[in-house]
């Protein structure tokens, strides 16, 4: 292999594969890239055996090859030199890189050691513009669930429609949905299961990213595919494993109805509930107690240690007086996921949950279960 290649380029494309390489000490190739030439353009590609990522970077060609190299050194090095333009050549097993102000020799690997990262035919797919995608995922992905004796709500579901995606976590204590719309499709619907781990590598690898999606759908993989204006490849593609099981049947947990409805400002009931959460001790608890009457809502918290916190929200109010506590992180979840200046809080007596959703915005919803008297 010999390539020409400018270095602010290959540096983003290692930036973004090196976060996949694994640590394994099983099997060391895993923590390698694998740099292969595809035409005039260098591909750069890392697994963990349950996320793959091929990244294509433009370059200019001179030998076709393929090496697979130390990811995180490789990403380290290229970082630390000032060449704009380097050459990487291959010889053996062997990675030169060179340029006006330095030569390198890298001990590599044969690149037949490398998995192989599956393909998956590109047939149907959901086209979906990256930004909207990003955020969607953003405002849901933290509520999945970290024990894996539930292996089907460790992972962030998805439903496809025929224009609607449905995206769900949920650790059983919290659950936040959001549906997004989109216009260009092919594919027939369908439901599945993403790791976790996968969605928080898309949102951060796309955050703040113009540009379109491509979601393709196998069996028992999925991947998604960033095209850009002008780039005859994908910038880059993620392929993941889907985990098997059925998600529950989160729309029986969603309340249809509620008996206390309340409308406050978004930014006014952080600010309490962060004041109250310095006294809420090891537990976590704020009590809520709601006044219809009043149309105002008292926040507490209270430490054997530390002492005692009141604070007050003046808010419009629909509904029966209410007594309830909450787990003050929980409650911050699902607001700091809501942009509208104002939020819609319903409440459900006998320890039921209660939901928050965005005002003028109903694609969003969140919903927490309360801390049940002892």
């Amino acid at each position: 292999m010999k390539i020409i290649i400018l270095k602010n380029n290959l540096k983003e494309g290692l930036s973004v594969v090196d976060r996949i390489a694994s640590k394994s000490l099983s099997l060391p190739i895993l923590n390698n890239v694998l740099l292969s030439t595809e035409d005039n353009f260098l591909k750069l590609s890392v697994t963990d055996l349950e996320i793959g990522i091929n990244y294509w970077i433009l370059t200019k060609t001179e030998q076709k090859g393929k090496i697979a190299t130390p990811a995180k050194f490789l990403s380290s090095f290229i970082s630390s030199i000032s060449d704009e333009k380097i050459i990487l050549k291959t010889k053996e097993n062997i990675l030169y890189v060179g340029g006006e102000n330095n030569e390198t020799k890298i001990n590599s690997f044969d690149s037949e050691e490398f998995p192989i990262i599956p393909k998956i035919e590109k047939k149907e797919y959901i086209e979906i513009e990256s930004s909207t995608f990003c955020q969607g995922l953003s405002q849901v992905v933290e509520n999945a669930s970290s024990s894996q004796t539930r292996p089907e709500i460790s992972g962030v579901y998805i439903s496809f429609g025929k224009d609607l995606m449905t995206i769900v976590a949920t650790d059983s204590f919290r659950l936040a949905e959001k549906k997004i719309f989109f216009k260009k499709t092919n594919n027939n619907k369908c439901s599945l299961i993403i790791p976790q781990k996968t969605i928080r590598e898309i949102v951060n690898i796309l955050s703040e990213k113009e540009g379109v999606v491509r979601i393709y759908l196998s069996p028992n993989q999925i991947m998604f595919e960033y095209l850009i204006k002008d780039f005859s490849r994908p910038k880059f593609q993620i392929i993941s494993r889907l985990i098997e099981g059925e998600f529950p049947a989160y729309q029986e947990i969603i309340p249809k109805k509620s008996e206390t409805k309340l409308i406050l400002f978004r930014n006014e009931f952080i600010n309490k509930i962060k004041t109250a959460s310095l006294f809420s001790g090891k537990t976590n608890e704020i009590k809520l107690k709601i006044d219809p009457k009043k149309k105002r809502m008292e926040l507490s918290a209270q430490d054997a240690e530390l002492g005692e916190n009141r604070s007050s929200v003046n808010c419009k109010i629909e509904g029966d007086e209410t007594d309830v506590s909450f787990n003050w992180k929980f409650l911050m979840d699902g607001l700091t996921n809501i942009k509208s200046e104002e939020i819609i809080f319903e409440l459900k007596k006998e320890g039921g949950p209660a939901t928050i959703k965005p005002v003028g915005d109903t694609n969003f919803l969140y919903v927490v279960m309360p801390i049940k008297a002892d």
